[in-house]
This record gives C-alpha cells, sequence and structure tokens, in this order.
C-alpha cells in the first residue's frame, strides 16, 4: 500500500506529460571518468581552532639613517646573513668630507686648547712671584677653559659626523633571513626611507585573538596544540594570556611561543592554534569533516565544491577551517554522505558537456 502511493505522483506526472504531449526531462549521464569522493564525518581537528598569524619575535625593518645613492646591493630576498655582514652601501662623498672637515676642525682645537694650556702654566708661575696680577691669570684661565670647551665641540662634533658616514653602509643586526629588500642600485634614497627587512628565524611567535568569555580558561589551562600550514603540528614553548582586552573588540590576545623548527615556517604564513581548554565533546567532534584542498574551486568570492546531486552536478558554497596538509576543514556547507568531485576543473568541464547534452536531446 505504501509503495502504491510512492508510486502515484510519478505516475501522475507522466499522465500529465502524455497529455500535454511532452516527454519527462531526463538529466544526461555525468562522464564515467569524473573523480568523486564520499565525505566522511570524524575528521575534525580536536578542538576549537584560532586562527593566527607566525611571526617573528626578532624582525627588523632596516631604513636609511643618511642620504645618499644607493652604492651596491650585496644580498637579496630569502638570503641568509651573519650578524654583522654588509647588505648594501651608499654613497658617502658628502659625509666623508663632513667627517674630514670636522677631524680638521679637531685638530685645530686639539692646537688651540694646548697652546691654552701652557699660557694658563705659565702666567700661574708668573703670578706667584706676583709678576702678573691677579686679573690676568684670571683671564688667561678663562681662555684656556674656553679652549678646552671649543676641543670638546670638535670631538663632538667628529663623532656626530663619522656616525653619518658610518650609515653609508648597512649592516645586519643579527643573524637571520632576508626577507624584503626594498631599493636597488642606482636609487636615491633619504632619511627614514625603508631599504631591507631581516628577521631571525629560530624565534617564532603566534598572536590569537579570543573572546574575552575565554580568556580565563586558557589562561587557568595555557596547554595549546599548533598546525601549521604545511600540516606540522607541535606543542608551544609558552602560552602568554594578555592581561587586558582590547577596548573595541572585546577579545584578548593570546601570545603563543614557538619552539625551534626545522625547518623554519615563513613568517606571515597562517596558523592554527587549539587550547586544550577549548576541548570539543565527542558529538561535536565526530560531526566536524574534513576534505581535499585541490577539490575546492574558487569562483571569484564564492568558495565552494562541486556536489553530485540527483545525477547533477552543482555548485555548493562552503565556508572553510584550518588548513591541515592537503585538507582542509569544513565549517559549514557540506555534510557526511555528499559526494563531491575530486577536481574542480573536470566537474566544470562535465557540467557543461551535461548542458550541452541536455540541450541537444531538447
Amino acid at each position: 500500500m505504501r509503495s502504491t502511493k510512492a508510486l502515484l505522483p510519478a505516475a501522475l506526472a507522466l499522465a500529465l506529460a502524455a497529455c500535454g504531449g511532452e516527454k519527462p526531462a531526463q538529466v544526461p549521464a555525468l562522464p564515467a571518468g569524473l573523480a568523486t569522493f564520499k565525505v566522511e564525518a570524524g575528521q575534525g581537528l580536536p578542538g576549537r581552532g584560532w586562527d593566527g598569524v607566525v611571526e617573528a619575535v626578532r624582525r627588523a625593518d632596516l631604513a636609511a639613517q643618511t642620504a645618499g645613492r644607493v652604492q651596491e646591493v650585496l644580498v637579496d630576498v630569502n638570503q641568509p646573513v651573519k650578524a654583522g655582514q654588509v647588505l648594501l652601501r651608499i654613497t658617502a662623498v658628502e659625509q666623508q668630507a663632513g667627517a674630514e672637515l670636522a677631524r680638521a676642525q679637531l685638530r685645530a682645537a686639539e692646537a688651540n686648547a694646548a697652546e691654552a694650556e701652557q699660557t694658563y702654566r705659565r702666567y700661574l708661575a708668573l703670578a706667584e712671584t706676583q709678576y702678573v696680577s691677579k686679573l690676568q691669570l684670571d683671564q688667561v684661565k678663562a681662555a684656556r677653559d674656553a679652549a678646552i670647551a671649543a676641543r670638546n665641540a670638535a670631538a663632538a662634533a667628529l663623532t656626530q659626523a663619522s656616525q653619518q658616514a658610518a650609515y653609508t653602509v648597512v649592516r645586519a643586526p643579527y643573524a637571520g633571513v632576508v626577507a624584503r629588500r626594498a631599493v636597488e642600485p642606482g636609487e636615491t634614497v633619504a632619511p627614514g626611507m625603508p631599504l631591507m627587512s631581516v628577521y631571525a628565524p629560530d624565534a617564532l611567535r603566534i598572536e590569537v585573538a579570543v573572546p574575552q568569555s575565554r580568556a580565563d580558561a586558557i589562561r587557568r589551562n595555557p596547554a595549546a596544540s599548533v598546525t601549521l600550514g604545511d600540516g606540522r603540528t607541535l606543542t608551544p614553548t609558552s602560552v602568554i594570556v594578555f592581561p587586558a582586552a582590547d577596548p573595541l573588540s572585546h577579545s584578548v590576545n593570546v601570545r603563543v611561543n614557538l619552539p625551534t623548527l626545522d625547518p623554519p615556517v615563513a613568517p606571515g604564513t597562517t596558523a592554527k592554534v587549539v587550547f586544550a581548554a577549548d576541548s570539543v565533546g565527542p558529538a561535536e567532534a565526530a560531526a566536524a569533516i574534513r576534505i581535499p584542498a585541490a577539490s575546492i574551486a574558487q569562483r571569484g568570492e564564492l568558495t565552494g565544491v562541486y556536489v553530485v546531486q540527483d545525477g547533477r552536478l552543482l555548485l555548493r558554497q562552503v565556508r572553510l577551517g584550518a588548513r591541515v596538509g592537503d585538507q582542509v576543514e569544513i565549517i559549514s556547507g557540506l555534510k557526511a554522505g555528499d559526494v563531491v568531485a575530486q577536481d574542480p576543473v573536470a566537474a566544470l568541464q562535465a557540467l557543461a558537456a551535461q548542458r550541452k547534452a541536455g540541450e541537444g536531446r531538447g
């Protein structure tokens, strides 16, 4: 009886089509070679993840501290450098001339100071025998002190001029890797213009923003797990919860310091941090799913996958979570049992062929 009721709508549709002289529309078959897979549950990460960006603890953005023209650039992006290694040179004609001028002025000031000192000593000896007056002695002493002050000022001017000349040679502040190069030989630079960026790959960290309602729980239990973009999972060396929340977003920053990695991960890449205080329950973990990242289709601002439904290919929008190796977590848009095309390009071609075959039949 139940099967008879189920067949009634289909029979009625066929009868109406026959009365109208129309045949029921048939969906063309999908290509036999289209590779698909079935979505399975229980593939998610073991906790709520907070996305963050890897950053270097020691990163130096080197800028020009003197004016000139870039004479030569000795290193390039992604090149390891040693502490104190010369990175680039700026023409130093004016700076060297200023240093030589300051050096000559210092020699003249030293000579004047020495002469003033000798004169003061002679007058001091004559004052003991009362050959000169106290006024004359005071005047000579004042001239000696002025000469010494002029010598000290000339020494300071030489230090300043020498430092300006030293600014024409840019060195690495510590051992690291060149992250960015902003100038080429021949370019004119002024004080404050960016030149290069260097970071130390042995000290990395991640900062994530968590709701203030979760900050206390993480502070009590700071254990965490970090999943990098390349699929590596590691335990941080320390977790620091900031004491204050952001007044605008009402979130609290949590700093996760990473251990030394080999090979190191590049700063700026994304990572996912899962705190022990945010572990999900068994039901939520069982419902989480992951699919191959190669099956994701990007159509403008739409992120989706091609799903096989009733013999048709449909582009369904999905919301992505963290990526672990070649797998990406699906937050919404798919459920267990859905059939998804492995290759979005092949799926698009199959969809076009299916539409063309349908038009030919019509």
